[in-house]
């Protein structure tokens, strides 16, 4: 009887053993989506929310940019600001890394018509952003949120 209880713990332990090693598997395994709204106008904000969307993006996860207000800027041709330390990179220059990964960049909706910009002013792949498709995004449980 004490050695039936003994295999069937020891079955009970590798059966244990071998479910969490798969399901460790499969969370390393899954690729989050990723919606990033950025509409701060700090240049350190910026930054670390551009440093963190290229270190999802490095992960493996599918990253969503929503550029608002004066973070808009980024997106513009033209952008202009002072490289940040350690790397010496702009927040521009970190988005444009991020759009060579495959990020998907877009201003608000509010952006263009309260600025002196036109959709032409835009790096090429920035696209303007709607109400309901961002609405979705932030409203599907597959993606996670972040705001800066």
């Amino acid at each position: 009887m004490i050695r039936l209880t003994t295999r069937l713990l020891l079955a009970t332990l590798v059966a244990l053993s071998l479910t969490t090693h798969v399901l460790a598997e499969n969370d390393q395994q899954t690729v989050e989506k990723v919606l990033v709204i950025l509409s701060d106008d700090s240049l350190q904000t910026q930054g670390m929310a551009m440093v963190l969307s290229n270190t999802m993006s490095d992960q493996g996860a599918e990253v969503n940019v929503l550029l608002c207000d004066s973070a808009g800027d980024l997106a513009l041709s033209s952008y202009e600001a002072e490289a940040l330390k350690p790397k010496d990179l702009t927040p521009g220059q970190m988005l444009r890394r991020l759009m060579k990964e495959g990020a998907s960049v877009s201003v608000c909706a509010l952006y263009l018509p309260n600025s002196e910009h036109t959709k032409d002013d835009l790096l090429d792949g920035v696209n303007v952003a709607t109400p309901p498709d961002m609405a979705a995004q932030m409203l599907d449980p597959g993606y996670r949120v972040f705001s800066f």
